[in-house]
């Protein structure tokens, strides 16, 4: 089937305005899912996390806030809505470097493996830990339950902290988009458009 000059040349820039509308008219990603935390020297944090650490999709209470100075006022982490005795999970495999009490709270915090030297490592608290330090852990593995309500949330919730060395970065580029439900665009088909030919 032959088709005109105009209707091969006329597709292509319909095409293009239809493309940008959807991108232009796409609804922005919600403030909490930020871009991969860079870590000094070795690029983006790598998107090594196979699960949330609590819940399937937990509700980001409050995101992270990188301080402007090493003392500086922010929020080193973010916090997850979970319920008491909720299961808390390891994110992606590790070994537990701490599980006790800070300050009255539960505490596990693990370094990932195959994340570098020094190793990425992971804080959770309140957590009653199920797990000891020096035990190797799993991706998915439960490490402890949620203990009673929030040290500083307005409810129960699962403070979420990743370091390297001594500098925080933000836990959730440890998720991959599967996870944060932020994948790419998907393109629907445009009715009554001719398939340039």
């Amino acid at each position: 089937m032959r088709t005109s000059r105009w209707a091969r040349t006329g597709t292509r820039p319909v095409l293009l305005v239809v493309l940008t509308l959807a991108a232009l008219l796409a609804p922005p990603p919600p403030s909490w899912l930020p871009a991969a935390a860079p870590v000094a020297g070795d690029g983006p944090t790598p998107a090594v996390g196979r699960t949330w650490p609590v819940g399937v999709r937990p509700r980001v209470l409050r995101g992270w806030e990188p301080p402007a100075t090493a003392y500086g006022r922010g929020h080193r982490g973010v916090d997850l809505a979970a319920a008491p005795g909720a299961p808390v999970r390891a994110v992606a495999a590790g070994r537990v470097s701490f599980a006790g009490r800070v300050a009255g709270r539960g505490v596990v915090s693990m370094e990932l493996a195959g994340t570098g030297d020094p190793p990425l490592r992971t804080t959770h608290e309140p957590v009653r830990a199920s797990v000891a330090e020096g035990d190797e852990v799993a991706a998915g593995e439960v490490i402890g339950t949620v203990e009673g309500a929030g040290f500083h949330c307005t409810g129960p919730c699962v403070h979420w902290g990743l370091l390297r060395a001594g500098t925080y970065l933000d836990p959730l580029g440890l998720l991959p988009p599967w996870l944060l439900r932020r994948g790419p665009s998907r393109l629907l088909p445009v009715l009554g458009v001719p398939v340039p030919g």
